[in-house]
């Protein structure tokens, strides 16, 4: 059975810390990092609803996409809102993990999601990004190949894009001499050793790096390993960043309009179309959640319309003026919920059929009805 730690390192495997923004607040939250782990819940929001549910499937760890504390609190007393959520989880004897913007940047991520719900097709950030990589060098005799390969991929090394495990490796010629006091895998103290050995390359995500490392030093049969660690420049991967942009049929905006409402999970507020319904839609642009940040860099995509929620109405009112693209705004909970299935997949792959996730289908978006 995992850990809560265990899962913790799986998902900051997939969506680096380092990666968020830096007002962010992602991580664990509460829990202790050794209490096994047989149940998983997850959920857009760290609500008292969804804490409920929590406790009441027995769940060990809440999975939110949305942090619990965004921003400092000087007590978390029942009294309040964040304390009687935290209350109902600590109760329960579950904890909680929060995957924000690092879920946001990373690939497969929240906007991936988005916009594999909307059907675009050629999918690309709106803007590049990804989390810093190293490049692991390790010599070592053949036979030790396999078991390093597989160690330091178990690790996090190894993943370029939609491919993990990923690795080369080259056959040389080793050479060293054991000195007094060596223990030699292969050789006589004191004499010159020639050997056939592997050079093996991988990449690997910065803040995996200790793991890493600890993974190929146990897989390797030397008493000394000769590795190196590169730091690579920014990679700038068309896979990760901020926001997804693809193609779609040619349609109209009111009828991607209706396309997007029905793919998304049913709201109150529905979609607002900002635009003239007949304008022709070849190319959307998607950011899930709040994406007024991302103005600018959807126009210059080539959008045709650009996806996203809580458009401010004059930033949005003067975005339109200015003819650029036509925008639809969504459901900030409903964006965002379409990563959770995908997200489970993810988990129960990895974590085998001994953890039980699901994915909460409680409704927290803020409105709930409309007149």
């Amino acid at each position: 059975m995992p850990t809560v730690g265990e899962v913790v390192d799986l998902v900051h495997g997939w969506y680096p810390p380092e990666s968020a923004d830096d007002w962010d607040a992602v991580g664990l939250a509460s829990g202790d990092p050794d209490a096994e782990v047989r149940r998983i819940l997850l959920a857009v929001d760290p609500v008292l609803p969804v804490a409920r549910e929590a406790a009441d499937r027995d769940a060990d760890l809440l999975l939110t996409h949305h942090p619990l504390f965004l921003r400092g609190v000087h007590g978390v007393a029942e009294t309040t809102p964040k304390g009687r959520t935290l209350a109902t989880l600590t109760r329960s004897g579950c904890g909680l993990l929060t995957a924000h913007t690092n879920a946001d940047h990373g690939f497969p991520g929240v906007s991936d999601a988005l916009a594999q719900a909307l059907g675009l097709r050629d999918v690309r950030p709106v803007v590049p990004g990804g989390p810093p990589l190293d490049k692991l060098v390790v010599f070592a005799p053949p036979g030790d190949a396999d078991a390093i390969r597989t160690a330091i991929a178990a690790a996090g090394a190894g993943q370029i894009g939609a491919y993990d495990s990923c690795s080369f490796v080259v056959a040389g010629e080793g050479r060293f001499r054991p000195l007094d006091g060596a223990n030699p895998t292969i050789g006589r103290v004191g004499e010159l050793e020639v050997t056939d050995e592997v050079r093996i390359e991988a990449v690997v995500p910065r803040s995996r790096r200790a793991s890493v490392l600890r993974a190929m030093l146990a897989a390797h049969s030397y008493e000394e390993v000769a590795f190196d660690v590169t730091e690579l420049a920014d990679p700038g991967t068309a896979h990760s960043g901020a926001g997804r942009v693809g193609d779609v049929d040619e349609t109209t905006l009111g009828e991607y309009a209706g396309l997007v409402a029905k793919a998304l999970p049913p709201t109150a507020r529905g979609v607002l179309v900002g635009g003239d319904p007949d304008r022709v839609v070849h190319r959307v642009a998607v950011v899930g959640g709040a994406g007024d940040f991302l103005l600018a860099e959807a126009a210059a995509s080539g959008a045709d319309v650009y996806v996203t929620s809580d458009l401010r109405h004059h930033v949005a009112g003067e975005f339109l003026e200015r003819g650029g693209p036509s925008l639809l705004d969504i459901s900030h909970w409903a964006a965002e919920w379409t990563w959770l299935p995908e997200l489970a997949d993810r988990l129960r792959s990895d974590l085998g059929a001994t953890v039980e996730v699901r994915v909460s289908t409680i409704c927290t978006d803020v409105w709930q009805a409309r007149r």
